[in-house]
């Protein structure tokens, strides 16, 4: 039985990979602050509420987040013109006759767990499969409605003019404050979902293929065959 070749390819450039790790670093403070916020736990105390500020701290933490959030999401858009191919806006709109078929052949592969063989090579994509480019998609725009909610929420005690910019968002939900914190959890909620099943798959592609999919977000290079490679290289 022949042993396919692999060759390292540099995949995700550097912008690609500070943006993917302090984005999660982000996204994973403003869940954990979001919760006490939400649900904020009775503490003990001798000393008087005006005299402990343990909560100001977690929600200019949150804060905090939120905007490192923001300004690497900026980055990534700048870099979705800028980067190579395989950062560039075209491939999160995977629609085409091509993509849609890249969508069926993943969905049977992690879905209905195939063997790679049963696949054909141009299923298999060097930078992000069509399913995970067109979910990047659906989460960059729940990712702005978080943002607008959040910001508009903080908008009349903002003294900054950041969060002041949001304040239009209000009036869209007939100045509601609480289904503007509805859509604003149920945001996070939809966020926890990708997480767990982007680790799930993440790891499921990196044990049966072996491509280095999860060192890939560390090194920027992944194990590609020789002929995957080659037909890349023909385009």
């Amino acid at each position: 039985m022949a042993t396919k070749s692999f060759k390292r390819v540099y995949v995700w450039e550097l912008p690609v990979r500070v943006f993917h790790w302090l984005n999660a670093l982000a996204i994973t403070i403003l869940i954990v602050t979001g919760f006490i916020i939400g649900n904020p736990p009775a503490i003990m105390s001798k000393l008087e509420a005006s005299q402990q500020f343990w909560f100001g701290y977690v929600r200019k933490i949150h804060f905090i987040a939120a905007y490192v959030m923001v300004a690497v999401m900026i980055l990534r858009v700048y870099w979705a013109f800028v980067g190579n191919k395989f950062a560039n806006w075209r491939t999160f709109f995977p629609f085409n006759k091509k993509g849609m078929k890249n969508i069926w052949h993943v969905l049977k592969f992690d879905i209905f767990l195939q063997n790679e063989q049963a696949h054909k090579i141009e299923s298999f994509s060097i930078g992000h499969n069509s399913v995970a480019t067109a979910s990047y998609l659906v989460m960059f725009i729940l990712a702005l409605l978080m943002m607008a909610t959040g910001f508009a929420m903080y908008a009349p005690t903002a003294s900054w003019f950041f969060p002041k910019m949001f304040a239009w968002v209000t009036p869209l939900f007939n100045d509601n404050e609480m289904l503007i914190r509805k859509v604003h959890h149920i945001s996070m909620w939809a966020f926890i979902l990708f997480i767990v099943v982007h680790v799930y798959l993440v790891m499921f592609h990196d044990w049966l293929e072996g491509r280095g999919e999860t060192s890939a977000m560390i090194s920027g290079q992944k194990f590609v065959s020789s002929e995957r490679v080659h037909e890349e290289t023909e385009k």
